[in-house]
Formats: structure tokens, C-alpha cells, sequence
């Protein structure tokens, strides 16, 4: 019999699950469900994802599927960093098993032959845009903050940014992959990574719109459904300076890049090169390689193929667990990269990014039932 103290003893809450998968009409849910963490992604939610897409694609009273993230500060802030920090000291499997689950998600989530709807409301980075960003609808609000910032950490663009951000005629996507720099719903919209703009408070109307559709809706119902709780996207910050992006990172070297910077002195290219210089040397020399190894690619699943086999590199780097150390271990700010210096950065150092995987992702499967 329990003392009158620990009777007193209010219960510890059951743990929520990380991801909360529900059914409302004909609309298959799933919302990201680690508000506290900015609902970065374990391996656990992957899977999750896998099974509810399993079960919502094969349903036939399912017209389509939402994603969305819990809490009022984002869709996703990316993968679990510290597991994977962790995970990677502790030479455990688990970082290379949530990487090869979440690219094959990734892929998959191409391919999906009923509507996928995306709410990217708030921050959008990493693996949030990779479950996002493929999606047939996707919609941003005011609140988007849509960036790709690995070489932050000494780490790459990944989740197939090798692909998404090389379909552009220009070079926004290098910009965006090198610097990490947030781009807001209108820049979203404009280049090619979102579709719509609905204000954040109509998204909860919207989902119940969403819901009443019937089960034999088509991309097209869903496009029109959005289109009744669309607003123009408000402008396109970085198209003023599309021009100049095109000319300074139309180049096949981080060293061209910047001296092209430095020699344009302008404002723009002043703070964009104080930018870089942050970064991870060795990070930004292999993120500008898969970007144009990725740009003539034909599949997604190509892209996703080299990106996995880098992150071996990346588990055994000085920089990736330097770069976590100081951004979210110990949050001083500062990393001191090896090497420090971009004329340091060997070719060896890079092509250890590019050893192809002992095992692929997808064994004779690339390009195959891709949506287009």
C-alpha cells in the first residue's frame, strides 16, 4: 500500500507518440508531433510515415494525404541531430538506418499516386523540407522559414536537395545550399518549392475543407479546395537579386565563387561572402560538387543514391561532429573546422564523399514510378 506522500504523487503523463496518425473524411493525417524538439525526425517517425502512407494509398475512402507539424514554431526543423551525433560517436547503426529510410521516404513520396499535401507553416528545414517538399501540394504561409543550412554544421544538403534545388534555371539553389539562408514564402512559391500561399490562420479551415472532399477527389479537387483559401504570395525577396545570384555562383569552384563575391563589392555580396566564411570548408566543397553532379541527373533517386553513400564520410568527419558540437552541444557558436582553410581542402578529402555505397537505396529501382 503506497504512503500518503506517494499517494499525493500526481502520475507522470503517458508519453505522446511522435507522430499522430488519424483519419478525418476522406483525409489521411499525419502531424509531426515533437513540438518541444521543433518536430525534427527519428527513425521511429519515419516508419510511422511509411505505415500511414501504406495504409492511406491503399484505402479507397482516401482522396489524399496531409502532413503537418504540432506546436506554433514549424512543420520540421530536421533530422534528429543529436541522435544522429550521438548515434555516430557510439558507432551505432541507427543514424545509417534512419538516413536509408528516410531517402527511401523521400522517393517515395514522389511517386505517390493519390494527392500528398504539405502545410509548410513555420520553420522548414532539412529533413522537414524532405517530407515536404515532394509533395503534389504544397502550401507556405507567412510564417515559412524554408532553408537547407548543413554546411552550418559540417554537413550537406541532403534529403535529395542535390535534385530539388538543381530544376531551377538558375542558381538559387547553389545560393541556398552553400549559404543555408532561410527563404520565405514568396521566394518558396517563385522558385519552384512550393505551390501555394495560404495565411496560417486559414490552414486549420482549410484541413477541414480538405476533409469533406470525397473519396474519388483528384489533384485537381485539392488544387481547386486550396485555391478557394489562396492569397498571391507576397513578393519574392530574393528575384531582386536573382541576376546577381546567377552571375557570382554560376561557377564550378568555392574559390570562384568567392572571389566573384569579393571582387562585386556589393552589399549583397559583402554580407553573402561574411556568410560563407562561417562555414565548413569541406562542407561547402562537397555540397557545390553534388549540386552539379546532380543538375543533369534524370531521377531523383540518382540524387538520393549519392547522397547516402556521403553521409559514411560525414560519420567519420572532424566537421560534422564539430559543427553539432557547437551549434547544439555546447552552443558557443564557434566551430573550428579541419581543415580551416578552403585552399587546405584536398581532393582526396572530397572524393572520400563520393566512395559509392556498399549498400544502395534503391538496386535497380532509380527513375522508376516517378510522378512527373
Amino acid at each position: 500500500m503506497p504512503s500518503t506522500s506517494d499517494a499525493a504523487k500526481p502520475l507522470d503523463p503517458a508519453p505522446q507518440p511522435q507522430t499522430l496518425i488519424s483519419r478525418a473524411g476522406a483525409l489521411g493525417r499525419i502531424r509531426l508531433n515533437r513540438p518541444k524538439a521543433l518536430n525534427s525526425l527519428t527513425l521511429s517517425m519515419v516508419r510511422d510515415i511509411e505505415k500511414a502512407l501504406d495504409v492511406f494509398e491503399a484505402d479507397p475512402d482516401v482522396a489524399a494525404t496531409l502532413i503537418s507539424g504540432e506546436g506554433e514554431r514549424g512543420l520540421c526543423a530536421g533530422g534528429d541531430i543529436r541522435m544522429i551525433y550521438d548515434g555516430g560517436q557510439a558507432g551505432s547503426q541507427e543514424p545509417v538506418d534512419f538516413w536509408r529510410e528516410e531517402y527511401r521516404m523521400n522517393a517515395r513520396l514522389r511517386r505517390l499516386e493519390k494527392p500528398y499535401i504539405a502545410f509548410m507553416d513555420g520553420i522548414v528545414m532539412g529533413g522537414g523540407v524532405g517530407v515536404s517538399v515532394y509533395g503534389s501540394h504544397r502550401v507556405v504561409t507567412e510564417r515559412t522559414r524554408f532553408a537547407m543550412p548543413e554546411t552550418g554544421i559540417g554537413f550537406f544538403p541532403d534529403v535529395g536537395a542535390s535534385w530539388f534545388l538543381t530544376r531551377q534555371q538558375n542558381e538559387l539553389g547553389t545560393y541556398a545550399a552553400l549559404t543555408g539562408e532561410q527563404l520565405a514564402a514568396g521566394d518558396a512559391v517563385a522558385f519552384g518549392l512550393a505551390d501555394s500561399y495560404v495565411p496560417s490562420e486559414r490552414l486549420p479551415a482549410l484541413a477541414e475543407e480538405l476533409s469533406r472532399l470525397p473519396a474519388s477527389a483528384s489533384r485537381a479537387d485539392v488544387s481547386a479546395t486550396i485555391a478557394d483559401f489562396a492569397d498571391p504570395p507576397p513578393p519574392a525577396l530574393m528575384a531582386a537579386q536573382q541576376p546577381l545570384i546567377d552571375r557570382l555562383f554560376a561557377f564550378d569552384t568555392v574559390e570562384e565563387i568567392l572571389e566573384a563575391l569579393a571582387e562585386d563589392g556589393s552589399s549583397f555580396a559583402e554580407r553573402t561572402l561574411g556568410v560563407l566564411r562561417t562555414k565548413s570548408p569541406l562542407s561547402l566543397k562537397v555540397t557545390l560538387r553534388l549540386l552539379r553532379l546532380g543538375r543533369p541527373e534524370g531521377a531523383l533517386e540518382a540524387c538520393l543514391e549519392r547522397e547516402f553513400a556521403a553521409t559514411a564520410a560525414v560519420l567519420r568527419s572532424h566537421d560534422f561532429y564539430e559543427g553539432v558540437r557547437a551549434a547544439v552541444v555546447d552552443k558557443d557558436r564557434n566551430p573550428q573546422w579541419r581543415p580551416a582553410q578552403l585552399g587546405d581542402v584536398t581532393e582526396q578529402d572530397i572524393a572520400a564523399f563520393f566512395e559509392p555505397s556498399v549498400k544502395p537505396l534503391f538496386a535497380g529501382e532509380a527513375g522508376k514510378g516517378e510522378r512527373t
